[in-house]
């Protein structure tokens, strides 16, 4: 490691490429982000479409509908972002070994957990 000018530990010209995306502080839906954010902002229309339709007094059932289409939405893009972190950030800290493997599995069994309770 070598030290910049602002005083922060740099990566030594050698070392560079043996860096992970994860090193770099970035997560396993990076490569994504675009795509995921186009998403999140088509569950959000689907959210203001709800507001809209209690403003203009719809029928609870048709409502309904809308709500379960939202959840699943919401439900599905959790899971490919749990895919992106088993696949990244868990794999990661599996060839890191140690302790970090453990805290990555327990902290993905615990999301699983709160995914499934929904």
């Amino acid at each position: 490691m070598t030290t910049t000018e602002a005083g922060t530990a740099a990566p030594s010209a050698g070392t560079e490429g043996s860096l992970t995306d994860h090193d770099r502080g970035m997560h396993g839906y990076h490569k994504q982000k675009d795509e995921h954010l186009k998403r999140l902002r088509r569950i959000e229309g689907q959210i203001r479409g709800l507001q809209r339709m209690v403003d203009e007094d719809i029928y609870c059932i048709d409502i309904l509908t809308q709500v379960s289409a939202s959840t699943k939405a919401l439900q599905s893009f959790a899971l490919q972002l749990l895919e992106e972190h088993l696949r990244h950030c868990v794999a990661d800290a599996a060839v890191k070994g140690g302790a970090e493997i453990d805290a990555k599995v327990e902290e993905a069994t615990k999301a699983i957990a709160r995914l499934l309770r929904t």
